[in-house]
């Protein structure tokens, strides 16, 4: 049988309320051996290189918020829906700030109230996740419209 999503006790892979696995990277770091993602959502702010599998750049400058908050929450709603059955992985240059800040958007789509979204992915993700006031803000005002 094929690994559809990842092992819930792989490092940097946050388990939503609903059970979705989904895996924070920084890209500085190599590709963790084993599995590859079916779709990465990458946070930059310029265009990421090429990989095998399904893509979706956003641009996102470190240490700032999304260009396109609008496009960011249609990546982010893909990656939440995909996330149900498929690998996905969400990152950034240092896996911290932007990605601590999606993952937390994307836990307020799994039920998670927006005011304890940090706090949530601090806890199951990584406790320096979503760097600045304005990462913080920003998930508390995310609704995925």
């Amino acid at each position: 049988m094929r690994e559809t999503t990842w092992d819930p006790d792989a490092t940097d892979v946050l388990r939503l309320p609903s059970g979705r696995l989904i895996r924070g990277r920084g890209l500085r770091r190599p590709l963790p051996e084993g599995l590859v993602p079916a779709l990465g959502v990458y946070l930059l702010g310029k265009e990421p290189p090429e990989v095998p599998w399904d893509s979706d750049w956003v641009r996102w400058p470190d240490f700032r918020l999304p260009a396109d908050r609008v496009r960011a929450a249609e990546s982010l709603r893909r990656a939440w829906d995909r996330a149900a059955h498929e690998r996905v992985e969400i990152a950034c240059g240092g896996g911290r700030g932007r990605t601590g800040t999606a993952l937390a958007c994307v836990a307020v789509l799994d039920g998670v109230p927006p005011d304890r979204a940090v706090e949530y992915v601090r806890r199951g993700y990584h406790r320096r996740a979503v760097e600045t006031p304005w990462q913080r803000r920003y998930v508390s005002r995310f609704s995925g419209r």
